[in-house]
């Protein structure tokens, strides 16, 4: 047994945590010493039970996420005497290409979408996991479209962790009883449900697209939403890649379907421009006054923390999945995901992986709450209530999930001028123009 030295060191953009083995929680001794002209340093003196060091990883999760994250690993930790190492930044993207770029990068990083890996595998960065997972257990675990998405020209460099569902459609059960109305299962059904909120006087839709510097981005979900319902899961992945250009008539009709509801002012509550001002976070507020400013909100799993506080989930809110329009596709569910990848391939690290990989780890974060798992083999009772148990069945269920289009695209379009041109639409903007727009941009960002 050794004792080892850790020293923790907060700085304002990066958070770094190192978790040890058994008796990781419950240090023999502890010293301080304050240094009063420059900071203050903890130094930790604690047992490890092997002389196995720490895995690395680096990551975006911070306060109540890598506290859960650090409490699916204890066990890990504790069994193995292998140590965890885990450095949060705001700013992944850079940071991880900094780190390779110099030779140095952590063990393991947990990416916030897929496109970062998909450039690590092709320039060999990463590790082909599959040489050591065991596949066969794998691929019971995880849906093929999982595995997909976590490839690279056929390799598997990822297994995907966390996932939010932005299917859905969330609304307030009592005020829906009270006033006679039933959930939609189709997109014409959902437009009559519309139609017949305005006739009784009031209004469909709750809907917010400011977020400051970011507005546009609750839109673009709207959108890729439709464009899995509308036109396909194959034309869809040609979209992102932009093999197809945004004046194509598949993504233009997308556009109009979204424009059912967003240039019809009837339909949101404050007409297009409160649409338009309303901060994404505060638009569903209004489903709770008395009575009901609106009846509907269209957002991902995250929404319910930004609710007022007190209601309860499944009795106050509730959700339906975003429903159907063409037939032929079905409800596919699109979403976001964290996933794993990894840059050294050591036992511990393997063996860190492996345990990630099981459905041990994230049961454990379920049941704490703020976590959604496209792992089969998580028991939906582990979820803490009936409606993550629904949002969670409804991911490993899927037959077709896509990951956030916007995300995938280079930035200039993703996160400008799709961004960008959303907000022009519901503006009033001709719609030809619109897409116009976007092209110039992506033909210049795809190069």
């Amino acid at each position: 047994m050794r004792k080892v030295v850790i020293g923790f060191l907060l700085v304002v953009f990066t958070i770094s945590m190192v978790l040890v083995g058994a008796g990781c929680r419950k240090p023999e001794t502890v010293t301080e010493t304050v240094i009063e002209t420059v900071t203050e340093t903890v130094v930790e003196t604690v047992e490890v039970e092997k002389e196995r060091g720490a895995v690395t990883i680096l990551g975006t999760w911070g306060g109540d996420e890598l506290a859960k994250f650090q409490e699916a690993v204890y066990p890990f930790t504790d069994e193995t005497g292998i140590g965890m190492a885990f450095e949060g930044t705001r700013d992944l993207a850079a940071v991880l290409t900094t780190r390779v770029e110099a030779g140095n990068p952590p063990d393991i990083a947990i990416l916030p979408n897929p496109g970062q890996m998909y450039e690590l595998a092709n320039k060999g960065k990463l590790v082909d996991i599959s040489g050591f997972m065991e596949m066969e257990e794998v691929k019971k675990n995880y849906a093929q479209a999982w595995l997909d998405l976590a490839s690279y020209d056929g390799t598997l460099y990822g297994i995907f962790y966390k996932v939010a569902n932005k299917s859905l459609v969330w609304y307030n059960p009592p005020a829906f009883s009270e006033a006679g109305y039933e959930v939609p299962g189709t997109w014409d059904e959902l437009i009559d449900l519309s139609d017949k909120i305005v006739s009784d006087g009031s209004v469909p839709w709750s809907i917010g697209f400011e977020s400051g510097p970011a507005s546009g981005w609750p839109a673009t979900d709207w959108i890729e939403d439709i464009m899995l319902r509308t036109a396909g899961p194959e034309i869809y992945d040609k979209w992102v890649n932009h093999e197809i250009p945004w004046t194509d008539q598949k993504i233009k009709n997308a556009w109009e379907v979204f424009g059912e509801i967003v240039t019809n002012d009837e339909y949101q509550y404050g007409g297009s421009i409160g649409t338009l001002t309303a901060n994404f976070g505060d638009a569903p507020a209004t489903l709770f006054t008395s009575p009901p400013g609106a009846y509907m909100h269209r957002q991902a799993s995250f929404i319910t923390g930004f609710f007022p506080e007190g209601l309860e989930a499944g009795k106050d809110y509730d959700f339906f999945p975003f429903p159907a329009i063409d037939p032929a596709y079905g409800t596919p569910v699109l979403g976001g995901a964290d996933l794993i990848v990894v840059f050294n391939n050591t036992p511990e690290v393997q063996e860190l992986v492996k345990y990630l990989a099981a459905s041990q780890p994230q049961e454990i974060w379920a049941a704490a709450g703020g976590f959604i798992s496209p792992n089969k083999a998580v028991s939906l009772d582990a979820y803490p209530d009936e409606l993550t148990k629904k949002m969670a069945e409804m991911v490993v269920s899927a037959e077709v999930f896509r990951f956030d289009a916007s995300d995938l695209m280079p930035a200039a379009v993703g996160a400008g001028s799709f961004w960008s041109g959303t907000l022009d639409y519901v503006s009033g903007e001709d719609l030809d123009g619109v897409l116009e727009q976007i092209e110039d941009s992506a033909v210049d960002a795809y190069k």
